[in-house]
C-alpha cells in the first residue's frame, strides 16, 4: 500500500515562492504517475501538475506553466512541486496522488482525478498580502 505525506505549504505574499514535497512509501515510485492537485473553498479540485516517473514526463495546467516545476528525486521516493511566482489564486489545499503504470495517454488525462488510486491528505497553501 502507498502512503504518500505532503508538506511545504504555508502563509506567503504574492510574487514569493513555496517548495511542496511529497513524500511516497510503502512503495517506491518507479513506473507510476503521481499528480498535485489543488483545491480552492468553494471549488472542485483541479490538476496543478504532474508526472511520469516512467520517462520523466511532466505536464503543467496553463495557469501555472513557466511559474511551477514538478521533479522526482527517486533516491528519497519524493515528488516534489516548486511554486514560484506565487498569485492570490493559487491560495489552496494541495494533495499528491499517485497511480500506477501511466499509460500513453497519460499525457491527456493527467488531470482527471480518476487517473490516481493514492493521495495524500493535503498541505494548505495561502497567498496573501
Amino acid at each position: 500500500q502507498l502512503h504518500l505525506v505532503e508538506s511545504g505549504g504555508g502563509l506567503v505574499q504574492p510574487g514569493g515562492s513555496l517548495r511542496l514535497s511529497c513524500a511516497a512509501s510503502g512503495l517506491t515510485l518507479d513506473d507510476y504517475a503521481v499528480g498535485w492537485f489543488r483545491q480552492a473553498p468553494g471549488k472542485e479540485r483541479e490538476g496543478v501538475s504532474g508526472i511520469s516517473t516512467r520517462d520523466d514526463k511532466t505536464f503543467y495546467a496553463d495557469s501555472v506553466k513557466g511559474r511551477f516545476t514538478i521533479s522526482t528525486d527517486n533516491a528519497k521516493n519524493t515528488i516534489y512541486l516548486q511554486m514560484n511566482s506565487l498569485k492570490l489564486e493559487d491560495t489552496g489545499v494541495y494533495y499528491c496522488a499517485a497511480g500506477p503504470g501511466p499509460n500513453d495517454l497519460y499525457g491527456s488525462v493527467w488531470y482527471k482525478t480518476y487517473e490516481y488510486d493514492d493521495w495524500g491528505q493535503g498541505t494548505q497553501v495561502t497567498v496573501s498580502s
